[in-house]
């Protein structure tokens, strides 16, 4: 019997129904497809499959996060391993780092990302990264290849658009003829690049001190510029800052005044710091330039809008003197920008069976595209970063001609080579980079730097042809950094610490340390230049001799720590050393807001008892605002607006949960007071984004009512500093009424603070459903710039969260497998994924998950077992 449908109702009902019926049809059709789409890249995650090189059977055992731990005979087949599952997870966040790394993003998007390209061929990154394969290690170059051989055998084994992720479908749309290339060693090692160039000490600094003093005289420049504050926040290192066993070293490397690397012993030099030479007006303005050059490239760690300025991390260890256990306790939550798939990939590695043919036994954080653990534990010892920070990096103005420029009287030629950047949908483009003695010429690279520099020399009174800038920076020399990686990854004891450490050459960080013995410790690394001239603080006239580095610092005098009397170690960016210190390291600290928070919560915390895991996290979650308890007496003092407004900060406890009403009222005076306390004098770009150099400024400021900053310049009348307190308190006031009602009691912070998840390709497409794919939250936080809890936000902009704690990690040495970890969105980086953003809400609560390590806890917590054969 033949169905028909309808056949019972009118004529124009049926006709409707069957259009409605094909309609449906269709959607479930196409949904159908989109599903198929979404869902066919999706790893394989149980069973069996062959990988061909393996050597011996390899196995993967997920949790119900899809973390991996990955477990093999042999560093080849683990390495091979690492490199297919993170391919599983990540191919296409792999493929665009090392397009952006290469500078070759516009073979994917076409004349969109054709200045990047240009920045970054400048630079050099993927030559750098080519050039130091030669001075790796035989174990780390193996590790390259083995990981290399393994991404390699999953892209074999996928090959369509649709097989690989759903990036790669929706960019066929436009971009159908791109195939990807084998991956290699150097495509892993110039990540390393991009993880220094967002870590790239003070130049941000230079460039803005150049861009103050174009418009102020230097006096009012060094306002901005505080002294830290010794007397109120401690260094990371109390006593004296050398110290603990010496490991074996290559010897110190010092540079000629062509920028040569040649071995020898390094001084300190002399240091004559913001001379005025240094840093006249012709410097600020060229430098300028520069400074909208360089932040044409986009922060491969994640940084949204650029705003750098106070990011920064947190991490401490206490001796197991103070632990309920009786064993240290490590914490580490590095501070980066937010983004979806996270920039941390967590997994476990181990050898089955630990010895000195196969060492690793390894729990922690990997970077997608580099083998090994970055951040973490082995079966003895611990290990977290913060950014040292020292400077590293010079911008040297230089007299040119042609392609040749002055040094001591005379003319040389530069280095020039021809960089040829292919366009997805046009013709290729040819890039002339040139470069000096001090490194390549940025103030060349797009056009509106160029067009600036004969107005810059001008000013300097050079002649208006013959001024440009170049960069003179640690990282663009090859190193070794990727070897110091794999040594940490099997260090047993803090002389193996401190031997990887001296080969972690940039970024320069502060690394803490403690193991399974009870020790704690703390050592900063880095290639740390000496300077014959100056401290880097200013840009430096690259014609003469004065300002050139002249060595780098021995790594046996730089700052370390070994069981300090004090019993915890805190780094949170804050100054490593006191003033007494014999060398320079920079003068661009985060002003030690977090630093000393941190220390104050494990004093009270050991005040009433013994130190737990759980404290240690309950502290990675102190939202405290610092510079509440200095400020809001003034603005109690010079007359809040508002009764209800007024007994908020007056009961206000100085934290910034996403709930608090007076968190959000303190937040926005903040913002205003900024705004109008210094957007008349400063230009755009230099404007405050907040943080604690600004709370430095403005604390002294507050001692110096008269001060010509309170005064709004583009006014007749001339404000006071209460004038400008009650002005920003209106002002704080009125947005907030309009924003979140007039109610002030249910003003809350999180409703202005939120974090949105942006995919770092097509999150920001501007097409609204390809967006949706990609993005995911809103999440409504607390915290704020530099508490503890340092989710930041850009003064300048609003109170849209633009970097956070990237993870959060607590290791217990009395137990691994105790250890807490969390990670900002999961570890797919499928749209879609059940894994793509399943640690988002937790993290965003501050909850954790266990960091499993040893094998039996590892099956236990697993629910996919996937078998790699030969």
């Amino acid at each position: 019997m033949r169905i028909a449908p309808f056949a019972g109702l009118p004529t124009p009902l049926r006709w409707t129904a069957r259009v409605l019926t094909v309609l449906v049809v269709l959607a479930v059709l196409l949904a159908g497809a989109a599903v198929w789409t979404v869902r066919r890249s999706f790893p394989q995650t149980g069973g069996e499959l062959r990988l061909p090189g393996l050597q011996r059977q390899a196995t993967v055992l997920r949790d119900a996060h899809g973390i991996p731990h990955i477990y093999a005979d042999t560093p080849h087949d683990l390495f091979m391993a690492q490199g297919y599952v993170h391919a599983q997870d990540r191919f296409w966040e792999m493929d665009f780092r090392r397009k952006t790394t290469a500078g070759r993003l516009s073979e994917l998007f076409g004349a969109s990302t054709l200045d990047v390209d240009k920045v970054v061929r400048t630079l050099g990154w993927r030559r750098t990264a080519e050039r130091e394969l030669a001075l790796l290690s035989a174990a780390t170059r193996q590790a390259l290849t083995d990981y290399a051989a393994g991404v390699n055998a999953w892209m074999t084994a996928h090959d369509g658009f649709a097989e690989r992720s759903l990036e790669y479908v929706v960019l066929g749309l436009t971009n159908g003829s791109y195939r990807p290339e084998p991956w290699t060693p150097a495509d892993s090692l110039a990540w390393l690049k991009a993880m220094a160039w967002d870590l790239r000490s003070n130049m941000d600094d230079e460039l803005r001190r150049a861009l103050y003093a174009s418009v102020l005289p230097k006096d009012r420049v060094a306002q901005l510029y505080p002294a830290y504050p010794f007397d109120r926040h401690a260094p990371i290192v109390t006593g004296p800052a050398r110290g603990g066993a010496k490991p074996a070293r290559p010897a110190a490397k010092k540079t000629g005044t062509d920028g040569d690397p040649r071995t020898a012993a390094a001084g300190s030099g002399d240091r004559d710091p913001g001379t005025a030479e240094d840093g006249d007006s012709g410097t600020a303005a060229a430098l300028a330039a520069v400074a909208r050059t360089l932040r044409v490239v986009p922060s491969p760690l994640g940084t949204k809008g650029g705003d750098r300025d106070g990011i920064g991390s947190n991490s401490w260890v206490v001796a197991g003197a103070h632990t309920a256990t009786g064993k240290p306790l490590l914490a580490n939550d590095p501070h980066l920008g937010p983004r979806i798939p996270s920039i941390w990939y967590q997994a476990g590695l181990h050898c089955r069976v630990r010895s000195a043919a196969c060492p690793y036994d390894v729990t922690g954080y990997t970077f997608s595209g580099l083998p090994g653990v970055v951040i973490g534990h082995n079966d003895r010892v611990a290990w977290g970063f913060t950014n040292l920070a020292p400077d590293v990096a010079d911008l040297y103005l230089e007299r040119t001609k042609g392609d040749t420029y002055e040094v001591d009287g005379a003319y040389r030629p530069m280095e020039v080579r021809t960089e040829e950047i292919k366009v997805a949908g046009r013709a290729a483009e040819r890039l002339s980079v040139r470069a000096t003695r001090h490194g390549p010429i940025v103030s060349g690279v797009l056009d509106n730097a160029t067009r600036a520099v004969p107005g810059a020399a001008a000013a300097a009174g050079e002649p208006k042809d013959g001024l440009e800038a170049a960069l003179r920076w640690t990282a663009l020399d090859p190193g070794r950094t990727a070897d110091a990686l794999l040594l940490l990854n099997t260090a047993r004891n803090f002389q193996e610490f401190r031997a990887a450490a001296a080969l972690f050459e940039v970024p320069a960080q502060n690394m803490v340390y403690a193991d399974v013995d009870g020790n704690i410790g703390y050592q900063a690394p880095g290639r740390i230049p000496v300077r014959a001239k100056g401290d880097g603080t200013w840009p430096a006239k690259g014609w003469t001799s004065e300002a050139e580095w002249t060595g780098f610092i021995p790594f046996d005098e730089l700052p370390s720590a070994y069981n300090p009397p004090e019993g915890y170690i805190v780094t949170a960016n804050n100054a490593a050393t006191g003033p007494g210190y014999d060398h320079f390291l920079t003068s661009d600290w985060a002003y030690g807001h977090r630093s000393q928070r941190i220390t104050q919560r494990i004093r009270e915390a050991l005040a009433a008892g013994k130190m737990t895991a759980a404290t240690m996290g309950d502290i990675q979650m102190d939202t405290a605002n610092t510079l509440a308890p200095t400020l809001v007496p003034h603005l109690l003092r010079a007359g809040v607006p508002d009764g209800e407004i007024r007994e908020l900060l007056e009961t206000w406890d100085r934290t910034q949960g996403p709930d608090s009403a007076a968190a959000a009222y303190f937040n926005a005076v903040w913002r205003h007071l900024l705004s109008r306390t210094f957007d008349d004098e400063l230009p755009e770009g230099g404007r405050p984004t907040g943080g604690d150099r600004w709370y430095e400024v403005v604390r002294g400021l507050l001692d110096r009512p008269a001060d010509p900053f309170w005064d709004d310049t583009r006014t007749p009348a001339a404000e006071t500093m209460d004038d400008t307190l009650r002005a920003a308190m209106t002002d704080a006031r009125a947005e907030l009424r309009e924003r979140l009602g007039g109610t002030p009691g249910e003003w809350r912070w999180g409703d202005l603070h939120t974090l949105e998840l942006t995919n770092e390709t097509f999150g920001t497409s501007g097409i609204g459903p390809v967006e949706w794919l990609f993005n995911r939250g809103p999440l409504r936080l607390g915290g704020g710039k530099d508490a503890v809890d340092a989710t930041g936000w850009n003064a300048t902009k609003g109170y849209e969260v633009d970097w956070v704690p990237s993870m959060r990690m607590v290791v217990d040495l009395a137990d691994l497998d105790r250890s807490r970890w969390v990670n900002l969105t999961g570890a797919s980086g499928h749209a879609f994924h059940a894994a793509y953003a399943d640690q988002a809400e937790l993290w965003g609560t501050g909850g954790t998950t266990p960091m499993r390590h040893t094998e039996r806890a590892v099956k236990a917590d697993a629910t996919d077992t996937l078998t790699l054969v030969p």
